[in-house]
């Protein structure tokens, strides 16, 4: 699961990299794509660091999005991630005070 996040970031990063706008939009269509992956293995797990990986890399593709002009799709990303950071930390409430049924039930809000 790592590498599929580790391949997300790479994809993020040629897609900064390179000076053509609509490689940029394709490269970051892989990145959500790789992203997908890895979202649906995160869900069942407890990794702090997963999580926030996920979590940046969408912070990284709204600023991409946001600097090339496509604001409501920066925004989109952004929401994205402020989702994954706090479902991650409401969810380790729930299951530290008790309440796994609620814990799980987070996991499957999270798209």
């Amino acid at each position: 699961m790592s590498q599929v996040l580790d391949l997300a970031n790479i994809y993020l990063e040629n897609a900064r990299k390179t000076l053509d706008p609509n490689i940029a939009l394709v490269l970051c269509h892989d990145t959500e794509v790789s992203l997908s992956h890895v979202k649906r293995a995160a869900k069942n797990i407890e990794d702090k660091v997963m999580r926030d990986g996920i979590a940046t890399v969408y912070i990284g593709l709204g600023d991409l999005l946001d600097k090339q002009g496509h604001r409501d799709e920066a925004q989109a990303f952004y929401k994205k991630s402020e989702k994954w950071r706090y479902a991650r930390q409401e969810r380790l409430f729930y299951f530290r005070s008790g309440r796994k049924d609620r814990a799980s039930n987070l996991c499957n809000a999270i798209e």
